[in-house]
C-alpha cells in the first residue's frame, strides 16, 4: 500500500532531505514517516525564510543555521511541548547523520548533538481512581455496543489503542488447558507479545466478533474493521470514552491510554512482579514502566507489613542437639531459644489459617523480647 506523504516546500534541499527521511523510516510506520517529513517541512521553511542563500548541504553550519532553528522551536507560539521539540531535533539529527554517510559529508553528523535534545518532561502515572474506574466500566457494560466492548478490551489487557486496532480476528489463542492469551501484533516499539487473559476477556472478544458490522471487509480479517479508515476509528473510540465519562458525571478529561496506566497499577497491586508488568505492557525499559505505575503510601504500607510477616533474618547461627551433655548456662539457653524461634517461624509460615499465623507472630515477637533480656543477663 502506498504511503500517504505530507507535502514538502519547494527548496533546493527538498530532494536530499526528503530522500533521507525515506531512508531513515524504511522499517518504521506511517506515523513516523509523517513526523520526519513534518520536520523536513519545518526546517526547510525556516531556511527559506531566514537563509535564502543556502542551496546545498555543504553550506549548512551549526551557527547560525542550526542554532537559529533551535531558537525558533523554543520561541514557538503557542509553546511546543518538550516531547514535540525533542522529536523535531531527533528526526533532523538522524537525517543529517544518514546524509553524512551517504553524501560523504562527515561534518553534517556534528551539526546536532545529544545535548540539543530537550529533556523529557517527567510524567506522573495517570491511572483512573477506583471510583472512576468502576463508574466507567459499569457504563460501558450497560451500553454493551461495539465500541464499548472495545474500550473494555483495552481496560482489561493494557494494550495501546493502536495495537488493539491492529488485532486480527483470531487474536485470541489457547496456550494450554484453560489458558488463553491475546496475540498483540507489532506495536509502537516494533515488538509483539502475548497477553494472558481470563474468561471475561474471552467473552469480550466473542462479543466484539458478534457485533462486527455485516458490511465489514473480509480481506485482512481484522478484529476491528476500518470502514472509514484507521484515524476515524481511533476518533470514534476516544469519543465513546468521553461520552461514557460524561454520562456518569466525570468532568475530568479521560483518554483510552489511561487504561494502560490503570491496568499496570492493578497488576502490580495484585502481586504481579515488576518485571512481569513490564512484559505485559510491552515496554523495553523499566524507566518507562515506572511512569505507568502509581505507588501510593498505602501500597508501601501493605508491602512493608507483608515483608515483616515473612522475616528472613531469624535463621539460627548453630543448631544445638539435645542430650545430657548440655549445660544449664546462658549460652545454651540462648541457643535453645533461638532454635525454638526458628522452628516456630517455619511452622507459622506453613499455616493456612490467617488467625493462627497472627497468633504465632505475636508469640515470635515475645520470644524476641525474651532473647533480648537474656542477652542482657549474660553480659558481664
Amino acid at each position: 500500500m502506498k504511503r500517504h506523504r505530507l507535502p514538502l516546500p519547494k527548496h533546493p534541499l527538498t530532494g536530499v532531505l526528503g530522500s533521507a527521511s525515506e531512508s531513515v523510516t524504511t522499517s518504521l510506520g506511517d506515523s513516523s514517516l509523517d513526523t520526519y517529513r513534518r520536520t523536513v517541512r519545518h526546517f526547510l521553511t525556516y531556511l527559506g525564510a531566514h537563509f535564502a542563500g543556502v542551496h546545498s548541504l555543504e553550506q549548512l553550519r551549526r551557527d547560525p543555521h542550526i542554532l537559529g532553528w533551535l531558537a525558533l522551536l523554543r520561541a514557538h507560539q503557542p509553546p511546543l511541548a518538550s516531547i514535540t521539540r525533542a522529536n523535531y531535533v531527533i528526526c533532523l539529527r538522524r537525517m543529517l547523520e544518514d546524509l553524512a554517510w551517504t553524501q560523504q559529508l562527515p561534518q553534517l553528523a556534528h551539526l546536532l548533538g545529544r545535548d540539543d535534545v530537550p529533556r523529557k518532561e517527567h510524567h506522573l502515572p495517570r491511572p483512573l481512581t477506583p471510583e472512576q474506574d468502576q463508574l466507567v466500566q459499569q457504563e460501558l457494560l450497560r451500553r454493551n455496543d461495539f465500541v464499548s466492548n472495545v474500550l473494555l478490551l483495552l481496560r482489561h489487557t493494557g494494550m495501546r489503542i493502536g495495537e488493539c486496532i491492529d488485532l486480527s480476528i483470531d487474536c485470541l489463542r489457547p496456550i494450554g488447558p484453560g489458558q488463553w492469551a491475546i496475540h498483540v501484533p507489532l506495536g509502537k516499539l516494533k515488538t509483539e507479545r502475548w497477553v494472558p487473559v481470563d474468561s471475561t476477556v474471552c467473552q469480550l472478544v466473542d462479543r466484539i466478533r458478534s457485533l462486527r458490522p455485516p458490511n465489514a471487509p473480509q480481506t485482512g480479517r481484522l478484529l476491528l474493521p476500518r470502514l472509514r479508515g484507521r484515524k476515524v476509528l481511533v476518533r470514534k473510540i476516544r469519543a465513546a470514552l468521553r461520552d461514557a465519562a460524561i454520562a456518569v458525571g466525570i468532568n475530568a478529561r479521560i483518554v483510552p491510554h489511561q487504561f494502560r496506566h490503570t491496568y499496570g497499577t492493578e497488576m502490580l497491586r495484585a502481586g504481579v512482579s515488576f518485571a512481569a508488568v513490564m512484559k505485559l505492557l510491552g515496554h523495553k525499559s523499566p524507566h518507562m514502566t515506572l511512569e505507568y505505575l502509581e505507588i501510593t503510601q498505602q501500597d508501601l504500607q501493605r508491602e512493608f507489613h507483608l515483608a515483616r510477616s515473612r522475616p528472613r533474618h531469624l535463621a539460627p547461627s548453630t543448631i544445638v542437639s539435645s542430650g545430657s551433655s548440655a549445660r544449664a548456662d546462658s549460652s545454651n539457653l540462648l541457643e535453645a531459644l533461638t532454635v525454638a524461634q526458628h522452628v516456630l517461624e517455619m511452622y507459622r509460615r506453613g499455616l493456612a489459617d490467617p488467625s493462627a499465623r497472627r497468633l504465632l507472630d505475636r508469640v515470635t515477637n515475645r520470644l524476641t523480647k525474651i532473647l533480648a533480656e537474656i542477652r542482657k543477663l549474660s553480659t558481664p
